[in-house]
């Protein structure tokens, strides 16, 4: 089906599972984010934020798992969100762990940047150097987690993948990273409220973002791997 058609079907199909999706991995992610908060409100100064980096731990793997659910919605394949995010949590949790926990540091040492950057308090220099790295990290991130996902890899060698996939496809993973972050931008920017913005993305804003993103980057995971395929005649050998 051509993308906006997936798309609007996917959400027409499956939005109460985005939603739980997006609910599990808030639940996930919250006690580090809440510390992350209390960091940027000067509570326990920069020792909050040390503890918001520790407490990232379950968000890799809670990626993997959102990322695994939605690719299934993208391959029209049918599931159970609860019990498919809880065995693909349990599988990789712990090789997706250490890249969890080092996306989360960017994304939070991104957050500081940007707030820098609205005070005017940096040159045009320190504003391309942090849009150019949140734009790789963009390409990049998401062909990590669906490796781990769905390939039994070393993680140097699924690190490796992940650059190769970004510069190999380099359309398709900077439309899918912009695309996922456009969804962010719109539920910052067009809402009336700032903080309107927040409860919105506890309930849909992550997984509208990876529905966005995989869209674009997965068939080029699952052309090289044949993932599909393979899991097709797993289905049809049970």
């Amino acid at each position: 089906m051509p993308g906006l058609k997936l798309f609007f079907s996917i959400l027409a199909k499956d939005f109460w599972n985005l939603v739980k999706l997006n609910l599990l991995f808030c639940a996930c992610a919250l006690p580090s984010a809440a510390l992350f908060i209390l960091g940027a409100l000067g509570v326990l100064g920069w020792f909050s934020f040390i503890l918001s980096i520790a407490a990232a731990f379950p968000i890799g793997g809670a990626l993997c798992s959102c990322f695994f659910c939605v690719t299934k919605m993208i391959r029209e394949d049918p599931g159970y969100i609860l019990f498919d995010f809880k065995r693909k949590f349990k599988e990789n949790m712990r090789q997706a762990m250490a890249p969890g926990i080092l996306c989360t540091a960017f994304v939070y040492a991104q957050v500081y940047l940007w707030q820098v950057l609205a005070r005017g308090e940096s040159g045009i220099l320190f504003i391309v150097t942090g849009a150019v790295s949140l734009v790789l990290f963009g390409m990049a991130a998401p062909y990590i987690f669906l490796q781990i996902t769905y390939i039994s890899l070393k993680t140097s060698v699924i690190l490796k993948n992940s650059i190769l996939f970004s510069f190999g496809y380099p359309l398709r993973s900077l439309a899918g990273a912009l695309m996922g972050f456009a969804v962010f931008i719109a539920f910052v920017l067009l809402l009336p409220d700032s903080l309107a913005a927040v409860p919105v993305l506890l309930v849909i804003g992550f997984t509208f973002s990876w529905l966005l993103n995989l869209m674009w980057v997965w068939p080029p995971v699952d052309k090289q791997f044949s993932i599909d395929e393979v899991l097709k005649s797993r289905h049809s050998e049970d």
